[in-house]
């Protein structure tokens, strides 16, 4: 595995001191409040609203008309070994085969709308938070199972023979052991949007408090947390054993260490930074600018993220998902605009 020291300070980007934040929280005033807790109701940042395309979208556009996906793509994932893109939309799961994307796709119903798709372990897994239900879909073939998980089950990661599900309302870490919930892991949470597993350990991104947290699965607990911008909302690993975090109300790409955890780049991406995927083959951070209608690339090797590739991209890219094998990159509309397939 390949290993850095972090990202080192980006020209004209300022990078502040974070708080470290144990379960109990931290602060720096005399009242004891809480650092992370900047408001007192506080509201998860979300994809800033696109406006109509400037130029055509680059690459090729798939229709998502006949399949009747609701009003959108909420989410991509692609499994390599089987050779499958998975797009979620309304209630359906698509499996695309990645090397004849312009084939039809198998339609899979799962009984409500999906948030967030993984792949993994021979399965997309499909977190359905208003059923309670995480939905597994065996690959190739595409059969059904549904897991019961009590409150909204946002995410579900696989973790060996485990599976790791961040239940938003509970604000825990469930790890599901053949079917049943083995463990609930819980502390310092406001929610529990999105799970990222790296060789050093596993993290939680809570968008309500904008903070990424470590978590002792093993211990079970809550570990130490830190502030990750002024409204985080996706995250993804890098091949350094990094979190990488994209600020949407900062307007910035975050890179964290995770032993231990550490801020290590702040880099300014203006334009409504929003969905992320990595290419573990190219080293490149893809992300998706809402405000603008753009994908950018960004190669993470050096000290400093490198953009090496911009493009026009559908309306509302909410989602976007990588072919590590061909590099070519999917972009979602979350407007129902179709799915765009761009060679770099």
């Amino acid at each position: 595995m390949r290993r850095s020291r972090g990202w080192r300070r980006a020209a004209g980007a300022a990078v502040p001191l974070a708080c470290v934040l144990l379960a109990t929280g931290c602060s720096s005033s005399k009242s004891g409040g809480d650092d992370l807790q900047v408001v007192a109701n506080p509201v998860a940042a979300t994809a800033p609203l696109s406006p109509a395309p400037a130029v055509p979208a680059a690459g090729t556009v798939l229709s998502l008309s006949a399949a009747n996906v609701g009003t959108g793509v909420t989410s991509m994932a692609t499994d390599q070994a089987n050779r499958v893109l998975a797009v979620a939309g309304g209630d359906k799961v698509l499996l695309y085969r990645l090397d004849d994307v312009n084939a039809a796709p198998v339609q899979i119903a799962v009984g409500g709308p999906v948030e967030q798709l993984s792949a993994g372990n021979g399965a997309v897994l499909a977190g359905i938070p208003a059923r309670g239900e995480i939905a597994r879909i065996a690959l190739p073939g595409g059969a059904v199972t549904t897991v019961a998980v009590p409150g909204q089950p946002a995410e579900a990661v696989a973790e060996g023979t485990r599976t790791l599900v961040a239940v938003r309302d509970r604000k825990a870490i469930d790890v599901l052991d053949g079917g049943k919930v083995a463990k609930s892991v819980t502390g310092g949470l406001y929610s529990a949007d999105e799970i990222v597993r790296t060789p050093d350990g596993t993290v939680v991104l809570d968008r309500l408090r904008t903070a990424v947290f470590s978590v002792d699965l093993d211990g079970g607990t809550i570990g130490e947390g830190l502030r990750a911008g002024e409204g985080a909302t996706n995250a993804a690993s890098d091949s350094y054993g990094r979190v990488l975090v994209t600020d949407t109300r900062g307007g910035a790409l975050l890179a964290f260490s995770t032993s231990p955890l550490l801020l290590r780049q702040l880099y300014p991406v203006p334009g409504g930074i929003y969905a992320i995927a990595y290419d573990a083959k190219r080293d490149l951070a893809w992300v998706t600018l809402t405000e603008r209608n753009e994908v950018v690339g960004f190669d993470v090797r050096g000290g400093e993220p490198v953009e090496k590739y911009r493009f026009p991209s559908v309306r509302q890219p909410n989602s976007i998902s990588v072919d590590e094998r061909t590099s070519r990159v999917f972009v979602g509309s979350g407007t129902g605009e179709g799915i765009q397939v761009i060679q770099p």
